[in-house]
């Protein structure tokens, strides 16, 4: 094995392929005769890593295929973007991302990411379809406010119990499919005062690192990592920024929860909040409390117990 980068740049029907050690560069079909080329090819060298990004739809089978195969590294879109031009690099072609991402791997000596678990791309699939669902029922609910006629209310009514039935049909299938992998991490999430049925499957298919990373580096995935800010004498106010947007949503409702019935929790914010923080401030505090929380009974392999500090 070579220290070789690749840097592949993923559109709906095509894969740019380009390899940094003699510049070489393919394109391949967007399908799985196109993945079973493209490991044909970088067989002959058998790079450390292959750098892509996420590219909403249109990389999930890929990732599903090469992930067994292949060294992959998935970078965030922005960070290559401002790689490239600290590079001095102006123009923004499939086949200029494909040559950045390789040399932006290279540069940084990225370390593969551990391969995507088989039923993850089907968990998430899953996941989202519950979240439209959601929506569906809030747009439903609205409407119904503002209908004054029998005749359409009927309808939205008859609507909205359609998607109650496809919605507990969506989570009925995330649970099952959970029980059977992580059966023992669902009992742990569970046990936490604060973490419902919802939130906990969420977290595990948000988050399936979950249990094997520290506390500093749970939090920073799930953006919940305050950035300091400062220069010289000046000192700007931390925030919060970037992560995993769908994580910190599953955390927040859990989040409010935990304040009034984790008694753990519920004195950790209401000293924050004598101690004259923003109460948003104190609850962003106990989002990351809870999720470092989870990562380490998991990591652990126990179930939470009261111990108030």
């Amino acid at each position: 094995m070579t220290d070789d980068s690749i840097g592949i740049d993923i559109s709906k029907d095509q894969l740019d392929a380009f390899r940094l050690s003699d510049g070489a560069c393919r394109a391949f079909d967007n399908s799985q005769a196109g993945f079973r080329k493209l490991r044909r090819w970088l067989e002959q060298t058998s790079p450390v890593r292959v750098v892509y990004e996420p590219t909403g739809p249109y990389h999930g089978a890929f990732e599903l295929a090469c992930s067994p195969h292949l060294p992959l590294c998935k970078v965030n879109p922005l960070q290559a973007r401002r790689f490239a031009q600290a590079r001095g690099t102006r123009a923004k072609t499939d086949a200029v991302d494909a040559r950045m991402l390789a040399a932006m791997g290279a540069a940084f000596a990225l370390e593969p990411d551990r391969p995507v678990p088989d039923n993850q791309h089907e968990l998430k699939e899953l996941q989202v379809q519950r979240s439209a669902l959601v929506k569906d029922r809030t747009r439903l609910l609205n409407r119904l406010k503002t209908q004054t006629l029998a005749l359409t209310r009927r309808q939205t009514k008859a609507r909205l119990a359609q998607v109650e039935r496809q919605r507990a049909a969506v989570e009925a299938e995330i649970e099952a499919r959970l029980r059977r992998t992580r059966a023992r991490a669902l009992d742990i999430l569970h046990s936490i005062p604060g973490i419902g049925s919802v939130a906990a499957t969420a977290i595990l298919i948000e988050c399936p690192e979950i249990g094997s990373l520290g506390r500093k580096q749970i939090a920073s995935l799930a953006g919940l990592a305050p950035m300091t800010r400062q220069s010289g004498k000046w000192r700007g106010h931390a925030f919060i920024q970037g992560g995993r947007k769908f994580l910190r949503d599953a955390l927040y409702m859990p989040a409010l929860v935990a304040t009034r019935f984790n008694p753990d929790m519920k004195a950790k914010y209401t000293a924050m909040c004598s101690a004259g923080k923003p109460k948003k401030v104190a609850l962003i505090a106990i989002m990351r409390k809870l999720l470092e929380l989870a990562n380490a009974l998991i990591r652990d392999d126990r179930k939470w117990t009261s111990k108030i500090a």
